[in-house]
């Protein structure tokens, strides 16, 4: 009897059809997606501008190779590289990721769909300098909003049912497929090759989630979506010389990504690819935190003055939070860099309780030195309400809740503060998106002269008039 395996290739798998049926074909139409776009445009940017004043970011951006740089290619905004295109969107993906304060998004698995920007905006700031897709091939920042609208939805909906870090799997796996979807389009690339660049996607396997967890935790974790967005940027590129793909790159028995990868499950759509992700996308506006710890350092700032004199008096400080943030973030000993200590629930309560607010620079060494934060994380003990974790994954609520309680020595205890939803999320936008702008404003101003800024703000809250700003014009607003 033969044992020789048919070498016939099949149909490609149905999600790689989805994917490009949906960022070719599908229109959006959603006002509320194309605004909500805008503010995460903002402030995704505004992300990577503050990142520039942290030299352990600015240390890996520029070329890889001194010298390289790629005249009329993509520009690093806040910065004065141009650089190829590949390149360009691992430094824009490197800085906007840097501080852990771009938008987030939370279900069966974790992610940052903004991430996908360092890839979008390089390509589309390249396309546009280069024309190479013909003398008017330049994109406006509306084209760069559509984008972003479809890869969130990609990247959301894969983690909605989908958990990724269960198999010990990055997210940014889906920063990856997003970005080279979309990019291929954006590139002139059709369904056939928007299949072969995902393909090609899935069949890079995944990065291990070592670095984002108790003892390896480190700042790989910041430039890991740089990385997936440029490649999916090289991919896209490779495809659109003609690279070919594997049509059952997902599911083909043993070496696919479902065997090998997933433990022989296929993944599953709670929902057609809309713009869903992009309507109810969560903003870290008031401090980077991560997100699982978002509710519980705003229930320490509503302690801090009244405990701020009585610290020393402090026996017990009692967290009540949802499963993922005690997998991810609940985190006991010594922290050995910033990003070790804003992936510790602890350190980020202990810091909000005792300065009442929390910066990217509450993580560096010079704060971390105060030993209050230590003595205060001593005296915490973490557990799970299980009502907190099945809130997490309802669809119709997607709450992300801590409680704070503090007992002190006397016998005497707080109140216990529960709050269900960050101040980024959905259902307080209309308290959050203030405060988004002003955020914004900030970061401008940490890189920008005055007038410089007010034109960029005046430009971006005009939505009419960004949509229709050729994205080549609007990055020389970022250029120093």
């Amino acid at each position: 009897m033969s044992t020789s395996i048919s070498n016939v290739r099949p149909a490609p798998d149905r999600l790689l059809v989805d994917i490009a049926d949906y960022v070719v074909d599908y229109a959006v139409e959603s006002h509320e997606a194309y605004d909500t776009a805008r503010y995460c445009f903002m402030d995704t940017l505004g992300c990577g501008l503050l990142s520039l004043r942290y030299p352990e970011c600015t240390k890996l951006l520029g070329p890889i190779v001194t010298g390289a740089v790629a005249p009329n290619g993509a520009r690093v905004p806040g910065t004065n590289w141009e650089l190829d295109p590949v390149h360009a969107a691992f430094n824009i993906g490197c800085m906007i990721r840097w501080l852990d304060f771009n938008d987030t998004w939370l279900a069966a698995e974790w992610g940052h769909p903004s991430d996908n920007l360092g890839g979008i905006l390089a390509v589309a700031d390249y396309v546009s300098r280069a024309r190479i897709l013909g003398p008017d091939s330049i994109f406006t920042i509306r084209d760069v909003l559509t984008a972003m609208i479809k890869a969130h939805e990609i990247q959301g909906l894969l983690a909605l049912e989908n958990s990724f870090n269960r198999v010990g799997l990055d997210h940014v796996i889906l920063v990856r497929v997003a970005t080279s979807a979309v990019v291929t389009v954006m590139l002139g690339g059709a369904k056939e090759q928007i299949i072969n660049a995902v393909s090609n996607a899935w069949t890079d396997g995944g990065s291990l989630r070592v670095y984002r967890h108790a003892p390896n935790t480190g700042s790989r974790k910041s430039w890991a979506a740089g990385d997936a967005t440029s490649r999916g940027v090289r991919l896209a590129f490779m495809t659109m010389k003609g690279e070919m793909g594997y049509p059952s790159a997902l599911s083909a028995k043993t070496w696919g990504f479902y065997d090998v990868l997933f433990q022989g499950k296929s993944f599953s759509l709670a929902r057609p690819f809309g713009s869903y992700v992009m309507e109810n996308v969560l903003f870290k506006i008031s401090f980077p935190a991560e997100f699982h710890a978002q509710t519980a350092v705003e229930c320490a700032f509503k302690f801090h003055d009244r405990i701020k004199g009585r610290l020393d008096q402090i026996e017990q400080i009692t967290i009540t939070t949802q499963e993922a943030a005690i997998r991810i973030i609940d985190k006991t000993g010594p922290l050995y860099n910033p990003a070790d200590r804003d992936h510790c629930l602890q350190y980020m309560v202990a810091v909000g309780l005792i300065f009442g607010e929390l910066t990217a620079d509450h993580y560096e060494n010079a704060i971390a030195a105060d030993p209050r934060i230590d003595a205060l994380r001593e005296k915490m003990v973490v557990t799970e309400d299980p009502q907190y974790s099945k809130d997490y994954l309802d669809p119709d609520k997607r709450s992300i809740a801590n409680a704070l309680q503090i007992r002190f020595k006397d016998g005497l205890s707080t109140e216990k503060i529960a709050i269900e939803y960050p101040i980024g999320h959905h259902r307080r936008r209309a308290e959050g998106i203030p405060l988004l702008i002003k955020k914004f404003a900030a970061n401008l101003a940490s890189r920008f002269p005055p007038e410089r800024c007010k034109t960029i703000m005046n430009l971006c809250l005009d939505l009419d008039r960004l949509q229709s700003t050729p994205v080549n014009e609007f990055i020389d607003f970022f250029i120093p």
